[in-house]
């Protein structure tokens, strides 16, 4: 697995040691768990209240690259103190697939934090869908008449004032190409190579402000011409959702040319050279050996019968060889964990107490609004105080000033509030407890199920040859259960299969 390491101190008064310091420390946790660190974010005297800190944004921005598996932090605060921003970009980082860890806190403190943060993250997918449904109907009504329904520009097209797609005669000659060269048997990367060298650029436009919005221009990549081969608005075809329009829009490559270039790309994905079969492990991060401390990482082997299977294994005995700890059969231990899991979920009287823990940790957090409350009863107790005395006859032209400003202040500050309101629900302790019972109600047949139930509520484990303990996402939630049954099967050994040629087949997740 591949990790990058974020560092941050908050003020000028802690020293560059301090940077030196975490840098250290997450360094032997990526020895002591086997990762591989490809790249550092550094952030210096910029506080973790605000999302506005350079390297942290370009962490993000990279995360999309998908180029790294982990980020890993000295300790949770590093990454942000604010539960709403720490809850939006851990879920942008889900969704690259890339996942947070600390080097200090194997077991994280405050780690209740992480079910809020699920439990908002829910919330905040609510608002997103109802608010997609309202927009829904009228793109609908756009698709329909073939219009651009906001979204980017495919290469080699513009949108007229009527909002249709047309061909831009500068660029469609370069889609041809592209086209024609990898119907041909050219490989993407020449393509690309050669069509920046001679000028080829992608049109972007870039929202600078509420009113401002400037375009760019980059050169193309292998990403972007993959996409452009598998795009069927280039013979004509008009989609959105579940509307299809064939020539909805002009075609710029034929039926014919199109066809060829599908069936090689279909090839290419086939072609087991590429890209091995993903298979996910749900407890790669959360899984540690109960003997050294390092964390166990997914392998797979073959047997003499071509059977495969898949393990969990200490990463100290795979790379350095200085753990004797047993692997474990992957389905075995993920599916006592979910089993263990979902019976603590389906505890109503630990449900009751988790919500309220939460809805006493949103009291807790640092966040503006209780700020803003205090300073909006401030200005309604000195706008009372004015009108009690206007009552008393006491008329001057300062109180008249006065009473003015206050009331244009109550405004400000009414709408601050909203605004931040808007940007950071609070919840209710019901609408708490229904956001973590509805986990219940997963689907563990799927793998999305399965590992958003161990990323909310799963801390750690730790695998002993005998027995795990798993500690989950509350205070005293310790949970132990026992592998004696699995010593007497053959679930449990000292290595993992081999090829009949003798050679071990295994691949790190």
């Amino acid at each position: 697995m591949k990790a990058v390491i974020y560092a941050r101190y908050s003020s000028d008064n802690q020293r560059e040691e301090s940077i030196e310091g975490q840098l250290r420390e997450c360094m032997e946790y990526a020895n002591r768990c086997g990762l591989t660190v490809v790249n550092t974010y550094i952030d210096r005297a910029l506080s973790a209240k605000t999302d506005n800190r350079p390297n942290f944004q370009k962490m993000i921005k990279d995360s999309y690259k998908q180029v790294f598996d982990l980020v890993i932090v000295w300790k949770l605060d590093r990454f942000a103190r604010n539960r709403y921003d720490s809850a939006h970009y851990k879920t942008i980082l889900k969704k690259n697939r890339v996942k947070v860890v600390s080097a200090r806190e194997t077991i994280a403190e405050g780690s209740e934090g992480i079910l809020l943060e699920s439990v908002l993250e829910g919330y905040a997918e609510y608002f997103s869908v109802d608010l997609s449904e309202k927009v829904l109907r009228g793109m609908t009504e756009n698709a329909l008449k073939c219009m651009n329904n906001g979204a980017g520009t495919p290469f080699g097209y513009y949108v007229d004032e009527t909002q249709h797609l047309q061909i831009d005669e500068k660029k469609a000659p370069f889609v041809r190409e592209m086209f024609q060269r990898f119907a041909d048997g050219e490989m993407i990367k020449s393509i690309y190579t050669d069509l920046n060298a001679r000028g080829a650029r992608i049109s972007y436009k870039l929202k600078k402000s509420r009113r401002e919005v400037k375009e760019y221009e980059r050169p193309l990549s292998y990403n972007t011409v993959r996409r452009i081969l598998s795009n069927r608005k280039y013979i004509g075809e008009y989609k959105f959702r579940d509307i299809v329009i064939p020539n909805g829009v002009p075609a710029i490559v034929d039926q014919e040319i199109f066809d060829k270039v599908q069936r090689r790309l279909e090839m290419n994905r086939k072609a087991p050279a590429k890209h091995k079969a993903e298979d996910d492990y749900l407890l790669t991060t959360h899984l540690f050996c109960g003997k050294c401390g390092g964390m166990m990482v997914g392998e797979c082997g073959t047997s003499h019968t071509a059977k495969t299977h898949r393990y969990y294994k200490c990463a100290n005995q795979k790379r350095k060889h200085n753990c004797d700890k047993k692997t474990v059969k992957k389905e075995y231990i993920e599916n006592e964990v979910i089993k263990a899991v979902m019976e603590k979920i389906m505890d109503d009287a630990l449900m009751d107490e988790l919500s309220e823990r939460l809805y006493a940790l949103q009291l807790s957090e640092d966040t503006a609004i209780p700020q803003l409350k205090e300073q909006l009863e401030k200005v309604e107790n000195g706008i009372e105080n004015m009108l009690n005395a206007i009552q008393q006859g006491i008329i001057l032209e300062s109180t008249k000033k006065r009473l003015s400003d206050l009331e244009e202040q109550k405004k400000t500050l009414e709408l601050e509030l909203i605004q931040e309101q808007i940007k950071k629900p609070f919840l209710t302790k019901e609408q708490i407890l229904y956001g973590i019972t509805r986990f219940r109600t997963l689907d563990l047949n799927t793998q999305e199920g399965r590992q958003r139930l161990i990323d909310t509520f799963v801390n750690a484990i730790y695998l002993y040859d005998d027995y795990a303990l798993i500690t989950c996402n509350y205070k005293d939630g310790t949970i132990r259960i026992s592998l004696e049954e699995i010593e007497r099967s053959d679930l449990l050994s000292n290595g993992v299969p081999t090829s009949p040629q003798g050679e071990l087949c295994k691949r790190l997740l």
